[in-house]
Protein backbone atom coordinates (compact mmCIF):
# COMPACT_ATOMS: atom_id res chain seq x y z
CA UNK A 1 0.00 0.00 0.00
CA UNK A 2 3.15 2.54 0.67
CA UNK A 3 4.37 2.19 -2.79
CA UNK A 4 0.99 2.32 -4.23
CA UNK A 5 0.53 5.64 -2.48
CA UNK A 6 4.11 7.01 -3.72
CA UNK A 7 3.72 5.59 -6.79
CA UNK A 8 -0.60 6.92 -7.14
CA UNK A 9 1.30 10.62 -6.02
CA UNK A 10 3.39 10.24 -8.73
CA UNK A 11 0.45 9.64 -11.42
CA UNK A 12 -1.48 12.22 -10.42
CA UNK A 13 1.71 14.86 -10.91
CA UNK A 14 2.96 13.76 -13.93
CA UNK A 15 -0.55 14.01 -15.38
CA UNK A 16 -1.34 17.57 -13.94
CA UNK A 17 2.00 18.83 -15.93
CA UNK A 18 0.93 16.77 -18.37
CA UNK A 19 -2.22 18.40 -19.09
CA UNK A 20 -0.50 22.12 -17.59
CA UNK A 21 1.94 21.84 -20.85
CA UNK A 22 -1.21 20.44 -23.26
CA UNK A 23 -2.72 23.23 -22.47
CA UNK A 24 0.10 25.52 -22.86
CA UNK A 25 0.75 24.26 -26.11
CA UNK A 26 -3.03 25.21 -26.99
CA UNK A 27 -3.21 28.59 -25.15
CA UNK A 28 -5.69 27.51 -22.93
CA UNK A 29 -5.69 27.24 -18.91
CA UNK A 30 -5.40 23.77 -17.48
CA UNK A 31 -9.26 24.13 -16.25
CA UNK A 32 -10.29 25.11 -18.99
CA UNK A 33 -8.69 22.48 -21.23
CA UNK A 34 -10.10 19.73 -18.89
CA UNK A 35 -13.75 21.44 -19.11
CA UNK A 36 -13.43 21.46 -23.12
CA UNK A 37 -12.55 17.64 -22.52
CA UNK A 38 -15.61 17.10 -20.41
CA UNK A 39 -17.79 18.72 -22.75
CA UNK A 40 -16.92 16.56 -25.53
CA UNK A 41 -18.08 13.78 -23.42
CA UNK A 42 -21.86 14.98 -23.23
CA UNK A 43 -23.99 14.00 -25.58
CA UNK A 44 -24.73 17.59 -26.57
CA UNK A 45 -24.72 21.24 -25.93
CA UNK A 46 -24.84 21.85 -22.06
CA UNK A 47 -26.19 24.77 -20.03
CA UNK A 48 -23.67 26.42 -18.07
CA UNK A 49 -24.88 24.70 -14.75
CA UNK A 50 -23.95 21.62 -16.16
CA UNK A 51 -20.83 22.92 -16.62
CA UNK A 52 -20.54 24.19 -13.18
CA UNK A 53 -21.88 20.81 -11.82
CA UNK A 54 -19.00 18.69 -14.50
CA UNK A 55 -16.35 21.05 -12.85
CA UNK A 56 -16.93 21.80 -9.39
CA UNK A 57 -16.57 25.37 -10.26
CA UNK A 58 -19.36 27.99 -9.40
CA UNK A 59 -21.94 29.26 -11.92
CA UNK A 60 -19.73 32.47 -11.65
CA UNK A 61 -16.35 30.78 -12.32
CA UNK A 62 -18.08 28.18 -15.15
CA UNK A 63 -19.30 31.38 -17.26
CA UNK A 64 -16.05 33.14 -17.25
CA UNK A 65 -14.55 29.83 -18.39
CA UNK A 66 -17.10 29.46 -21.36
CA UNK A 67 -16.26 33.43 -22.08
CA UNK A 68 -12.32 32.19 -22.13
CA UNK A 69 -13.22 28.96 -24.50
CA UNK A 70 -15.70 31.49 -26.74
CA UNK A 71 -13.40 34.28 -27.27
CA UNK A 72 -10.54 31.01 -27.95
CA UNK A 73 -13.09 29.50 -30.45
CA UNK A 74 -13.12 26.39 -28.70
CA UNK A 75 -16.85 26.63 -28.00
CA UNK A 76 -20.39 28.52 -29.34
CA UNK A 77 -23.22 29.83 -26.90
CA UNK A 78 -26.80 28.68 -28.61
CA UNK A 79 -30.62 28.95 -28.06
CA UNK A 80 -32.29 25.90 -27.32
CA UNK A 81 -34.56 25.23 -29.97
CA UNK A 82 -37.05 23.97 -27.43
CA UNK A 83 -36.88 26.68 -24.65
CA UNK A 84 -34.96 29.95 -26.40
CA UNK A 85 -34.61 31.23 -22.91
CA UNK A 86 -32.16 28.64 -21.97
CA UNK A 87 -28.60 29.08 -23.40
CA UNK A 88 -26.73 26.12 -24.46
CA UNK A 89 -22.84 25.74 -24.06
CA UNK A 90 -21.41 23.65 -27.63
CA UNK A 91 -17.63 22.37 -28.47
CA UNK A 92 -16.93 23.73 -31.95
CA UNK A 93 -15.59 20.40 -33.33
CA UNK A 94 -13.05 22.11 -35.85
CA UNK A 95 -11.44 23.44 -32.92
CA UNK A 96 -11.97 20.26 -30.59
CA UNK A 97 -10.41 18.01 -33.73
CA UNK A 98 -7.36 20.62 -33.61
CA UNK A 99 -7.39 19.19 -30.13
CA UNK A 100 -7.22 16.12 -31.10
CA UNK A 101 -4.82 16.16 -33.41
CA UNK A 102 -2.21 17.91 -30.64
CA UNK A 103 -2.86 15.15 -28.32
CA UNK A 104 -2.59 12.33 -30.97
CA UNK A 105 1.01 13.60 -31.26
CA UNK A 106 2.28 14.01 -28.24
CA UNK A 107 -0.27 11.60 -26.28
CA UNK A 108 -0.98 9.25 -28.73
CA UNK A 109 1.27 6.57 -27.65
CA UNK A 110 -0.34 6.15 -24.15
CA UNK A 111 -2.65 3.12 -25.61
CA UNK A 112 0.67 1.43 -26.41
CA UNK A 113 0.99 1.39 -22.81
CA UNK A 114 -2.01 -1.28 -22.78
CA UNK A 115 -1.20 -3.58 -25.94
CA UNK A 116 0.12 -6.38 -24.33
CA UNK A 117 -2.69 -6.32 -21.52
CA UNK A 118 -5.39 -8.83 -22.00
CA UNK A 119 -9.05 -8.39 -20.96
CA UNK A 120 -8.91 -8.90 -17.82
CA UNK A 121 -6.16 -7.01 -17.33
CA UNK A 122 -7.67 -4.03 -18.88
CA UNK A 123 -11.05 -4.53 -17.19
CA UNK A 124 -8.92 -4.06 -13.52
CA UNK A 125 -7.79 -0.61 -15.19
CA UNK A 126 -11.46 0.27 -16.27
CA UNK A 127 -12.48 -0.29 -12.62
CA UNK A 128 -9.41 1.31 -11.18
CA UNK A 129 -10.27 4.31 -13.21
CA UNK A 130 -13.97 4.30 -12.64
CA UNK A 131 -13.48 4.14 -8.63
CA UNK A 132 -10.85 6.53 -8.86
CA UNK A 133 -12.76 9.28 -10.49
CA UNK A 134 -16.13 9.10 -8.36
CA UNK A 135 -13.57 8.77 -5.15
CA UNK A 136 -11.94 12.02 -6.33
CA UNK A 137 -14.73 13.78 -7.33
CA UNK A 138 -16.54 12.61 -3.90
CA UNK A 139 -13.30 14.06 -2.06
CA UNK A 140 -13.31 17.12 -4.26
CA UNK A 141 -16.86 18.42 -3.32
CA UNK A 142 -15.95 17.72 0.07
CA UNK A 143 -13.04 19.98 -0.22
CA UNK A 144 -15.27 22.60 -1.99
CA UNK A 145 -17.56 22.42 0.78
CA UNK A 146 -15.21 22.98 3.47
CA UNK A 147 -15.34 19.68 4.54
CA UNK A 148 -12.27 17.70 5.77
CA UNK A 149 -11.68 14.72 3.08
CA UNK A 150 -12.48 11.60 4.14
CA UNK A 151 -9.41 9.37 4.94
CA UNK A 152 -8.89 6.30 5.26
CA UNK A 153 -5.81 6.04 7.11
CA UNK A 154 -4.07 4.56 3.98
CA UNK A 155 -2.62 7.55 2.27
CA UNK A 156 1.21 8.56 2.83
CA UNK A 157 0.70 10.78 5.43
CA UNK A 158 4.56 13.01 4.53
CA UNK A 159 2.89 14.86 2.40
CA UNK A 160 0.41 16.43 4.51
CA UNK A 161 3.20 16.81 6.88
CA UNK A 162 5.74 18.03 4.80
CA UNK A 163 8.30 15.14 5.12
CA UNK A 164 10.07 14.23 2.05
CA UNK A 165 10.09 10.84 0.59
Amino acid sequence: MAELAVVARRYMASYALFNQALADRLGLHPTDLQCLNLLTLEPGPVTTGRIAELTGLTTGSATRLVDRLERAGYVVRERDAGDRRVVLVAPVPERTAEVARVWERVGGGWFALFADLDDRELALFVEHMRRTTEYGAEQAARLRAGEPASGGGTGDRRAVSGQAE
